[in-house]
């Protein structure tokens, strides 16, 4: 930094300080500026909550959530991709109805219906991924462009502002003692920047008819959702009152038991009358147990390691579903590594490493705070 800029950032940290400290007043901002900036700030504050609850409806549950926010990246965010990257329940929900259905076979009106059903559930799955990537194109993006440029943009005029001010101040009351050359082009500085500032924040706020088209194309993605799962719940709900009356109207098969065949015993060879048994083996001295000897336990192959390490054990069966997810049994002990946020561990298991749900584990020992 030149000595000149040394020399601003020490004038405008001393007309802080007399701010600050002793209740020396700066040079006033008009209320239609005061206004605008109020305005922006409050919009701010909207379009960051509205992103994050956003996402969240789109996937409601937590441990989802934290993988769309650990795992993807900005541009998988805001839909630039074909899918959103994680399952979507009603795809689960599917995939469980279909294997069990397969397993009941086709003998089964169980079996057929669950089949029905999964079908169904997983259409609804892609009408949800559709809903999720139109979200993500047409309402998540623009608004998170309009934090990362427009936004950050008016923040860095104001700041801007705030320090020329500062400077501008500062040298204004040394007047006199100070070049007025130097206070004018400060004054001159000061007014740009009020100029530059109150035009960006002025463009926002009269185009905010922006954010009102995407807000409407959230709701028409919605409607759009939505209209495609009553058709296939309305299909769905058919195929299965007519699966009720095609069996109900079947003539029901009665049940006979098999006879029963006779049971040959044999001889009795024991003279209590007793049913044959194979003749028990000989215990000799060699093969008998001594008071010293006691059965020892095979070492299990997931021992407990040294709990001088951060670790969890895990409660659950984890298949990991994405890149850089460490994979792990019920019971298995893991080393922990580090604390991703409040949903998700990253942890060491086999000489493997990677990210794994908290709500699988159970932590033995926690990391250092």
């Amino acid at each position: 930094m030149s000595v000149a800029g040394l020399k601003k950032q020490f004038y405008k940290a001393s007309q802080l300080v007399s701010e600050k400290v002793g209740g020396a007043e700066g040079t006033k901002l008009d209320d239609d500026f005061k206004e605008m900036e109020k305005k922006v700030d409050v919009t701010s504050k909207a379009v960051t909550e509205v992103l994050a609850r956003t996402i969240e409806y789109l996937q409601p549950n937590p441990a989802s959530r934290a993988k769309l926010t650990m795992l993807n990246t900005v541009s998988k965010i805001r839909g630039q991709v074909k899918n959103p990257g994680y399952p979507q329940s009603e795809g689960l929900l599917g995939e469980c109805m279909i294997r069990h259905g397969k397993e009941l076979g086709g003998e089964s009106n169980f079996g057929d219906a669950l089949l029905d059903a999964g079908e169904s559930m997983k259409r609804l799955a892609e009408v949800k991924d559709s809903l999720d990537i139109e979200v993500k194109q047409n309402f998540i993006d623009p608004l998170q462009n309009l934090c990362d440029k427009d936004l950050k943009e008016i923040q860095h005029h104001l700041k801007k502002l705030e320090g020329r001010r500062l400077d501008f101040d500062y040298k204004k009351k040394r007047q006199g003692k100070i070049p007025d050359e130097e206070l004018r082009q400060a004054m001159e500085k000061f007014e740009e920047s009020k100029e530059v500032a109150e035009t960006s924040m002025h463009n926002l706020l009269e185009t905010d008819i922006e954010q009102v088209s995407q807000l409407s194309a959230l709701v028409d993605a919605q409607l759009d959702y939505h209209r495609q799962a009553v058709q296939i719940l309305d299909e769905l709900a058919d195929k299965l009152k007519r699966r009720m009356r095609e069996a109900s109207s079947r003539p029901k098969r009665e049940y006979k038991p098999k006879p029963r065949e006779p049971l040959d015993l044999g001889e009795p060879e024991q003279s209590n009358g007793g049913f044959p048994c194979a003749t028990a083996p000989k215990i000799t001295a060699s093969s008998s147990f001594r008071s010293s000897d006691k059965p020892t336990r095979t070492p299990s192959s997931r021992s407990m390691p040294p709990l001088d390490q951060p670790s969890c054990k895990a409660l659950y069966d984890f298949e990991p579903e994405n890149d850089g997810e460490l994979g792990f049994h019920e019971g298995d002990i893991i080393t922990l590594t580090n604390q991703i946020d409040e949903n998700w561990y990253e942890g060491m298991l086999h000489g493997q490493s990677g990210f794994f749900p908290l709500s699988y584990v159970e932590v033995l020992v926690p990391l250092p705070q």
